[in-house]
C-alpha cells in the first residue's frame, strides 16, 4: 500500500512535445522546466524532453542543475540574473540569459567576461512585469548591439499577459507591438508561451516557450488538455487506508464542517496538505476511487483525506485513489477548487514519492 505518489508518464512528456512541434512546426521549441518542471522532477523530465532544442528556467541554480545532471543543449535563463556576481557562472555553463532592466544592461557592459554572453532582450508590450518599456527600447537595443560582452546578434523577447483568453484584444495589440519593434532587426524572436501555442499561431515566430502544455495541462479556462489532444504526465495518487461505516447526521473532521444526511461509508486517505494537497479544498472536490467519482467530505488535515464513499461501497483499505491524473484532469480539480492548476502541481512537497513510467 502506497501513500501519496506521483507517477510521472514520460511518454506522456515525449507526446505532449510531439504536439507542441505539430502545433508550431516552423519554430524552435523551448521545453520551460522551471519550478522542478512544474513539480514532475526537473531532471527526469528534462531528460524526457531531450529532443527539445532548448530549456528555459527561471533561476540561475535550476540551470546548474541541470547542467551538472548532464543537460548540454541551451539554456535560458527566463528572468535573467539577478547579480553582476552571477555572470561568471553564466558565462562558465554556457547559459543564455534574458536581459530585462538597465540594472542588468549596466552590469554587462560594466563586466569584464572572458566571452560574450547570447542574450534575450526583453521588451514589456503589455505584461508590465519585466522587459524594456518600448519608448526606451530602441536606445537599450542599441547599447547591447554595442556591448563587448554581448554575443551579436542580439535576440528579443516578450511575454503575453492574457493569451488564454481567445477573445481577448490584449494578445494581438502585443503581437503589433512586439513585431513593429523587432521588425528588420536581424536576432531571434520569441513572445509565445502556452497559451500562444495553443491560440496564436501567428506568434509562434523562431521559438515558442511550452510550459504547462508540455506536462499535459491546458492554460484554459475553458478547455481542458485533451481538447488539444495533450495527455496527463502526472497522475496524484494515494491509497485508502480506512473505511468506516459513518451514521447520519455525524460530521468528519475538524472542525466539523460536513455532516453526512444519510448512513455511508466514509474512506480515509493517507494525503493532506502536508504533501502539498490544498487545505481550502472544499468538501465536493472530487477524487477518483475504482473508476468512479466521489467527493471529498470535511477538512483537508496535514495527513489524511475523508471521502464518501457512498452507502453500498465495496471499497476496501489499499485500493488506489487518484487525485487528478488519468480519468480526472487537474483542471476539473482547479473548477472545484478554485486553485490555478499551476499551483495545484508545482506546490507538492518532497513528502510526496515520484516514480517514472515509461522512460
Amino acid at each position: 500500500m502506497k501513500a501519496a505518489t506521483a507517477v510521472i508518464d514520460c511518454r506522456a512528456l515525449r507526446h505532449n512535445l510531439q504536439r507542441v512541434r505539430h502545433l508550431a512546426p516552423q519554430s524552435r521549441v523551448v521545453a520551460v522546466v522551471k519550478a522542478n518542471a512544474y513539480g514532475h522532477g526537473l531532471l527526469d523530465a528534462a531528460h524526457s524532453l531531450q529532443d527539445a532544442d532548448c530549456y528555459g528556467v527561471a533561476r540561475l541554480s535550476e540551470a546548474l542543475a541541470l547542467r551538472a545532471g548532464g543537460v548540454v543543449k541551451p539554456i535560458i535563463l527566463l528572468e535573467g540574473f539577478f547579480s553582476p556576481e552571477d555572470l561568471p557562472q553564466v558565462v562558465a555553463h554556457g547559459l543564455d540569459t534574458a536581459v530585462h532592466s538597465v540594472e542588468q544592461l549596466i552590469a554587462l557592459e560594466q563586466a569584464t567576461l572572458c566571452k560574450p554572453l547570447n542574450v534575450w532582450m526583453k521588451l514589456d508590450t503589455g505584461m508590465h512585469r519585466l522587459g524594456v518599456h518600448p519608448a526606451e527600447a530602441e536606445a537599450f537595443y542599441q547599447r547591447l548591439c554595442a556591448c563587448p560582452n554581448v554575443q551579436q546578434p542580439v535576440n528579443i523577447m516578450s511575454h503575453f499577459a492574457r493569451a488564454d483568453e481567445p477573445d481577448c484584444e490584449a494578445t494581438p495589440n502585443q503581437l503589433r507591438a512586439f513585431l513593429q519593434f523587432s521588425q528588420g532587426k536581424p536576432g531571434l524572436k520569441s513572445i509565445a508561451a502556452s497559451g500562444g501555442v495553443l491560440l496564436w499561431p501567428d506568434a509562434h515566430l523562431d521559438l515558442v516557450r511550452p510550459g504547462i502544455v508540455l506536462y499535459g495541462v491546458s492554460p484554459l479556462d475553458v478547455e481542458d488538455a485533451a481538447h488539444f489532444g495533450l495527455k496527463p504526465a502526472m497522475t496524484l495518487t494515494s491509497s485508502l487506508i480506512a473505511v468506516r461505516s459513518h451514521a447520519a447526521g455525524e460530521p468528519v473532521g475538524y472542525g466539523g464542517t460536513w455532516r453526512s444526511e444519510r448512513e455511508t461509508r466514509l474512506g480515509v486517505i493517507a494525503m493532506g496538505y502536508g504533501d502539498g494537497y490544498p487545505r481550502s479544498a472544499p468538501s465536493g472536490t472530487p477524487v477518483l476511487i475504482n473508476g468512479r467519482i466521489v467527493p471529498i467530505v470535511g477538512r483537508v488535515s496535514m495527513d489524511m483525506i475523508s471521502v464518501d464513499l457512498g452507502p453500498g461501497a465495496h471499497d476496501v483499505v489499499g485500493d488506489e485513489v487518484i487525485f487528478w491524473g488519468e480519468g480526472l484532469p487537474v483542471e476539473q480539480v482547479s473548477a472545484a477548487t478554485g486553485i490555478s492548476q499551476y499551483e495545484l502541481i508545482t506546490q507538492l512537497t518532497s513528502r510526496v514519492a515520484r516514480v517514472y513510467v515509461g522512460e
